[in-house]
C-alpha cells in the first residue's frame, strides 16, 4: 500500500492512535468487514424487498439475520462518483469524482484506453483508514476510479489487493480478455474479444442439436469474469482469516451486457421472453434477455452465498459484518426490463435518474450477536454514511471533514442516533436534497433555471406531483441548503450555479 502525503497522513495517524473497542468488540481483534456491492441492482430487485420473479434466498437469509434499511441511498445515479462518495464519505457537493468522466475519452474497442478520471495521490479512503487501523485490505470486482499507471489504482487508495476491472467500459462485457491484479494485467487465455456493443437483424442461425448455440459462441468465452471475482474473493478471506480484513466485494454484475452461463438460464421460465433481445438498446444481444437479467441476479446472490458460508466454515461469521448494497438503481438499456421486474418498486426514476428509483437502493447489515435480526429502519442514510459507520462500528474513528452521519449507534441498538438535516446529490447538471420527508430538485439547470421542483415522499413517495406552489416556506430553506452544499468543481462544473 503506498504512503499517503502530507496532512492526510497526520490525520490517518490521528485515526490510528485515537482508535478505541466499539461496544462488544475485543481490543486484541477488530471485527471483520464485507461491502457487498452490486451493479444496478434496483431497490426493488430482492425478496426482502418486494421482488416476485427473481429468486434471491442468500441475501434474504442476509436480510433476515440483520437489518435492512428501507430509506437508504447510493451516493451518486451513476457508478464512478457513487463509489467515490462511498469510499471518501463526501457527497457529491464535495467529492472529487461528481460524475462518470473518460481519462482517454469515451472509446470502445480493444485497444480503447483503460480507465475513468483518477482519484488524486494521498485522497483519504475508507480502505486507508483501515489500514492504518490494522486491516488487511481488498478490493475485488469492478473500480472506475483510475485506470492503469494513474493516481487513482486501488493500491494507490488503501488496498493492498485490487482484482478485477480498473475501468468501468471493460467491465460492459461479462467475460474480457483481460483483468488486473494491483498493476499487473492478467490475460484470460480462451476469452477472444467480444465487441461492447453490438446490434444485429435477426437471430444467429440456428444449426445442430442445441438452437442456441450461435449466441452462446458468439457472445460467451471460456472464462466468466464474476466467477473469477468471487475466488479471488474467498481466497482473500482465507488467506487473512487471522487479522482483521476489509473486503470491497463490488461484483460487475447485474450491470449488463446481458451475459450469465447459459445453464443458469434454466432456473426462469422460456415464456418469459416472446423475443430476443437484438442490441438495439446498446450493449450485446441475448435471446432470452429477461430470464437473462434474473439469472445474473441470482449468480451474485449465490456469489454472496458462497461468502456468507466460508464465514461460517471458518468460524468467522460472528466476528464480520457484513454491509450489502448497490451502486444505483436499476438500468433501463441493454436488454434490462425494469418495467417487467418491477425493479425499482414503485419509485420513479432509474439509473441516471436523481429521482428515487436512481439513487434509492437496498442496504442490508449483518453482524451476528450485536445487530439484532430481523429489524428494519427507515432511517434516511446514504453512501457518505458508510464510512463513519464502519469505522464507528470497529472502533476507529472517522475524519471530521467528512459529510457522514454514522448509524452505528442505531445498528448497535443504542440511543442518541443522530439524524441528517439533509442528503444531497448532484449529478451532470441536476440536483437534489431530501431534507425530513421532502423532496427538492432542480432538474433543468443546464437549461440555467433554477426553479425547485417539491416533492411530499410521506404522501407522494413516487414523486408525481410538484406541490411547489403550495409550500414556498419549504423551498426557500432548501434553496438555501442547497447554496451550502455545492462547492465548484474544475472537473465537473455547474455553470448555473458556478458563475459570478
Amino acid at each position: 500500500m503506498m504512503p499517503m502525503g502530507g496532512a492526510a497522513s497526520v490525520l490517518v495517524g490521528l485515526v490510528a492512535a485515537a482508535a478505541g473497542s466499539p461496544v462488544g468488540v475485543s481490543a486484541d481483534r477488530r471485527p471483520n468487514v464485507i461491502i457487498v456491492l452490486a451493479d444496478d441492482l434496483g431497490y426493488g430487485e430482492l425478496g426482502s424487498y418486494g421482488q416476485e420473479k427473481i429468486r434471491t434466498p442468500h441475501l434474504d437469509r442476509l436480510a433476515a439475520e440483520g437489518m435492512r434499511f428501507t430509506q437508504h441511498y447510493s451516493g451518486s445515479p451513476v457508478c464512478a462518483p457513487s463509489r467515490c462518495v462511498l469510499l471518501s464519505g463526501l457527497h457529491t457537493g464535495h467529492a472529487y469524482i461528481r460524475a462518470n468522466s473518460e481519462s482517454g475519452g469515451l472509446r470502445f474497442g480493444l485497444d480503447a484506453p483503460e480507465g475513468q478520471h483518477p482519484l488524486p495521490e494521498g485522497t483519504t479512503t475508507l480502505a486507508s483508514l483501515l489500514g492504518n487501523g490494522g486491516y488487511r485490505t481488498a478490493c475485488v470486482g469492478k473500480w472506475g476510479l483510475g485506470g492503469p499507471e494513474s493516481t487513482g489504482m486501488p493500491d494507490r487508495q488503501g488496498f493492498d489487493l485490487f482484482f478485477g476491472h480498473l475501468c468501468q467500459r471493460k467491465a460492459h462485457g461479462h467475460y474480457p480478455t483481460h483483468l488486473w491484479r494491483n498493476g499487473d494485467k492478467v490475460v484470460l487465455e480462451g476469452n477472444d474479444y467480444i465487441a461492447e456493443h453490438q446490434r444485429i437483424e435477426g437471430p444467429p442461425e440456428a444449426g445442430g442439436e442445441d438452437p442456441l448455440a450461435p449466441w452462446w459462441e458468439r457472445y460467451t468465452g471460456e472464462h466468466y469474469a464474476p466467477d473469477l471475482m468471487i475466488e479471488e474473493a474467498l481466497g482473500f478471506v482465507r488467506e487473512s482469516a487471522a487479522e482483521p480484513f476489509f473486503l470491497l466485494y463490488s461484483s460487475p454484475i447485474p450491470h449488463v451486457a446481458l451475459q450469465v452461463p447459459p445453464e443458469e438460464l434454466e432456473a426462469y421460465p422460456g415464456e418469459w421472453d416472446a423475443e430476443p433481445y437484438l442490441g438495439d438498446r446498446g450493449y450485446l444481444p441475448h435471446p432470452s434477455p429477461r430470464r437473462a437479467y434474473a439469472a445474473m441476479i441470482s449468480h451474485l446472490d449465490s456469489n454472496v452465498g458462497r461468502l456468507l458460508s466460508l464465514l461460517d466454515e471458518l468460524d468467522l461469521a460472528d466476528d464480520t459484518i457484513v454491509l450489502f448494497t448497490s451502486d444505483n438503481g436499476p438500468a433501463t438499456n441493454g436488454g434490462s426490463d425494469p418495467d417487467f421486474f418491477k425493479s425499482a418498486g414503485d419509485l420513479r426514476g432509474r439509473k441516471g435518474s436523481l429521482h428515487e428509483g436512481g439513487i434509492r437502493v437496498p442496504l442490508l447489515v449483518r453482524w451476528p450477536e450485536r445487530v439484532g435480526a430481523g429489524r428494519q429502519s427507515a432511517h434516511a442514510s446514504a453512501f457518505h454514511d458508510i464510512l463513519p459507520t464502519v469505522l464507528g462500528l470497529v472502533g476507529l474513528r472517522a475524519p471530521d471533514e467528512g459529510d457522514g452521519i454514522g448509524f452505528d449507534d442505531l445498528l448497535l441498538g443504542r440511543e442518541g442516533q443522530r439524524q441528517h438535516e439533509y442528503l444531497y446529490w448532484e449529478h451532470g447538471r441536476r440536483q437534489a436534497i431530501r431534507m425530513g420527508n421532502w423532496k427538492g430538485m432542480r432538474p433543468r439547470l443546464h437549461k440555467g433555471d433554477l426553479s425547485l421542483e417539491l416533492y411530499d415522499l410521506a404522501q407522494d413517495p413516487s414523486e408525481t406531483t410538484d406541490v411547489a406552489a403550495g409550500h414556498p416556506e419549504i423551498v426557500e430553506r432548501l434553496e438555501a441548503l442547497l447554496a451550502g452544499a455545492h462547492e465548484p468543481s474544475e472537473l465537473f462544473p455547474i455553470r448555473a450555479l458556478d458563475r459570478d
